[in-house]
């Protein structure tokens, strides 16, 4: 008997028991299904979340000074100062794209009759750049505004609706702050949100450095900004950043230099294991499946006992009964395995059709391993039913009823 035979032979058996046939094959097509769609959720969660991450700024540096437990009048003389950030973008000339700092204070304003606390920040024109920021209406505000000490105000988004209504009705309006009048010449948001995280809140007064500095009692820039050119750069830099900082105050002072590096390999590194730990999930699904296969051909090989004493009486030798129930056991496998692949496959090719926010990667490697592990599953576990069908002895096995 040829191989094309016994495919033909294999397949008229299975197609005599269709329903269980299905059943049998019903977990590889989930198991498999489950393995690409894992695979596919993990990825694009991962790709996700990390591009969230580098919209925040993956070639961000930021310091800021630790206290300890250093005397009042040492602290003061410790904290970043504006001199720091001209310093800072001096020495790093050409390694940064921008550097700078933000001050922060609170101030009480009056929204729809009542009193609140709202965030007040000092930075520059370089704050938008580094921080990513998007603006709606109105416009930044500038080197010169800076310079001149130009009382002018931006407000978050979310602030402005409640203040007048709308980003656009607050452009041109004047706000009042520690008794002294501002226009408000822009709104702005973050380009992704930090979530509260930052010195941003979703209602925040920004207004340059040199005017803020009017309202508070000490000079204290927390954090400081720099933008790297490169990500490479990111380590170098923030060497060099402490290094500066340190230079420039007494010995001893501690200044807390941080990237996203970390948590960038961090998500990396979370989303893999979380990719591994499903995955085995899901081979344990494959597993069963396999188990399944195994304990289904074992009652076949016992239901066709008869079948299998004539073949051999007529000449089939007992490899080739080995070699049909085999066969039997991964077209099973290999059925189920690729109607779960389609499955598997059809979901994020749907996904991606029906929106264009994100794409929902596929991955071929996920595919080739699910095709591969349905016939592995199918070889592995239908070795024992096959091994025992070629074992039979003809003589007893057309005795058997």
């Amino acid at each position: 008997m040829n191989i094309a035979e016994a495919f033909r032979f294999s397949f008229e058996a299975l197609r005599a028991n269709k329903v269980r046939t299905f059943l049998t094959a019903l977990g590889l097509v989930i198991g498999n299904a489950s393995v690409i769609l894992v695979v596919t959720i993990s990825i694009t969660s991962r790709d996700y979340i990390l591009d969230q991450i580098r919209a925040i700024g993956s070639n961000l540096v930021y310091a800021y000074y630790e206290a300890g437990s250093n005397t009042a009048m040492k602290v003061e003389a410790d904290f970043v100062k504006v001199a720091d950030v001209e310093a800072v973008r001096a020495q790093l000339g050409s390694r940064i794209v921008a550097a700078t700092g933000v001050m922060t204070n609170y101030d009480r304003i009056y929204i729809n009759g009542r009193a609140e606390d709202i965030a007040v920040i000092g930075s520059d024109d370089q704050y938008r750049l580094v921080r990513n920021l998007v603006v709606p209406t109105g416009r930044f505000m500038d080197a010169s505004d800076v310079a001149l000490r130009q009382k002018v105000a931006m407000l978050t988004t979310e602030l402005a609706k409640r203040l007048y209504g709308s980003p656009q009705a607050a452009v041109g309006q004047i706000l009042k702050l520690s008794g002294l009048q501002f226009t408000v010449i822009g709104t702005f948001r973050e380009r992704t949100s930090t979530f509260g995280l930052s010195e941003l809140s979703t209602e925040t007064v920004l207004i340059p450095i040199t005017v803020i500095r009017y309202f508070t009692q000490v000079e204290r820039i927390d954090p400081l900004y720099v933008q790297t050119r490169s990500p490479q750069d990111v380590e170098g830099v923030a060497v060099d950043l402490k290094r500066i900082l340190e230079s420039r105050h007494r010995p001893g002072a501690r200044y807390k230099v941080e990237t996203l590096t970390a948590i960038l390999d961090a998500a990396k590194n979370i989303a893999a294991i979380l990719t591994l730990v499903l995955v085995l999930v899901s081979a344990i699904a494959l597993v069963i499946s396999g188990i399944g296969i195994m304990n289904i051909m074992l009652v076949t090989v016992t239901e066709r006992t008869r079948e299998i004493g004539v073949r051999m009486a007529v000449g089939a030798s007992r490899r080739e009964v080995l070699q049909q129930f085999l066969l039997e056991a991964v077209l099973i496998s290999i059925g189920g395995g690729l109607i779960g692949i389609l499955f598997g496959v059809a979901i994020p090719i749907g996904a991606n059709l029906a929106q264009d926010d994100f794409n929902v990667p596929v991955s071929t490697l996920s595919v080739a391993v699910a095709f591969g592990v349905s016939f592995i599953v199918g070889l592995v576990f239908g070795l024992l039913p096959a091994n025992r069908a070629a074992k039979l002895n003809p003589t007893e096995a057309l005795r058997y009823e």
